[in-house]
């Protein structure tokens, strides 16, 4: 059953927001590849607003995401896309249709 997830928020730099977008859509094939990722959805809030939603079964699929390739590749493209660091927050899912 799904019970964990990552929602993070990303503030692209003024200009950077197309930049920023494309990156969020080059993450999916590596999404796509990691067995514990239950589910992952780009998104975008406003203007300059994105976010990234995922899901998990577990805890240690959740962690092995947070040390694994998309938040490598993103805390590396900090300094270049984003107006400050990104907010990740741990979720505990209570009811999933």
């Amino acid at each position: 059953m799904v019970k964990f997830s990552l929602l993070v928020r990303l503030e692209a730099k003024p200009g950077r927001e197309q930049d920023l977008e494309a990156f969020i859509k080059s993450a999916l094939p590596m999404a796509q590849s990691e067995l514990g990722t239950i589910s992952w959805y780009g998104f975008q809030l406003g203007e300059s607003t994105f976010g990234i939603f995922d899901t998990f079964e577990t805890e240690e699929a959740r962690d092995a995401h947070l040390n694994g390739p998309i938040a490598a590749a993103l805390m590396a493209k900090v300094p270049e896309l984003l107006a400050a660091d990104p907010v990740i927050e741990k979720v505990d899912l209570l009811a999933v249709k």
